[in-house]
């Protein structure tokens, strides 16, 4: 008798795109969902708004946390991507490191899991997301050590400190009658110092 061949054949080209642009359509629905209703969100509402049936999300994210956890891992690739941006601008180094936090902050102003994340410092979601917050927080250190270089920010902030900051942000978006815009010009301006005279 032959052998059973158990290996399992890979699935071709279309069922693996189909199952693409389903996981993509989740995710576009979800923020959606989650910017609309904040993280009482259930799978059913992200299911209806993607088009697809509630197991279709379940078999791409098995729990809620799962989903949140994917789409604060894109937050941070989105957010590392600006430090990267920014790290190739030639402006003063304390305004790029200004202006890519107000970027990031845009970019999460909609996110409620995001926020939520910010916010809770959730271990489920955060440790979805942890090799790109790793990368972040070295592409994010680097823009600190031009500004402090440049003696434009004060010498005792750190990427450790950045959490911190964005939990408190964070919270002012959260909050409808708060200008989170105002409350990151306010902790800039903590941050900002004048710059170190040349030598003569």
């Amino acid at each position: 008798m032959a052998p059973i061949d158990t290996q399992t054949e890979p699935a071709p080209p279309r069922v693996r795109a189909d199952k693409a642009r389903n996981r993509e359509r989740i995710l576009v629905a979800a923020r959606e969902a989650f910017s609309a209703h904040g993280t009482e969100t259930q799978m059913g509402d992200v299911a209806t708004r993607a088009g697809v049936g509630v197991g279709t999300v379940y078999r791409h994210f098995p729990t809620k946390e799962a989903l949140m956890g994917e789409m604060v891992r894109q937050k941070f690739a989105l957010i590392a991507e600006h430090a990267r941006e920014g790290l190739e601008e030639d402006g003063e180094p304390f305004e790029v490191f200004a202006s890519v936090l107000y970027r990031n902050c845009e970019a999460t102003a909609h996110d409620a899991a995001a926020q939520d994340a910010l916010m809770r410092a959730a271990e489920h979601v955060w440790d979805q997301a942890q090799d790109v917050l790793d990368e972040m927080h070295g592409l994010v250190q680097q823009l600190i050590d031009r500004a402090q270089a440049a003696g434009t920010m004060r010498q005792d902030f750190s990427v450790d400190d950045m959490g911190m900051l964005m939990c408190g942000v964070s919270a002012s978006m959260a909050h409808s009658e708060w200008d989170w815009r105002r409350h990151l010009a306010l902790l800039l301006d903590g941050l900002r110092t004048q710059p170190t005279p040349s030598a003569p």
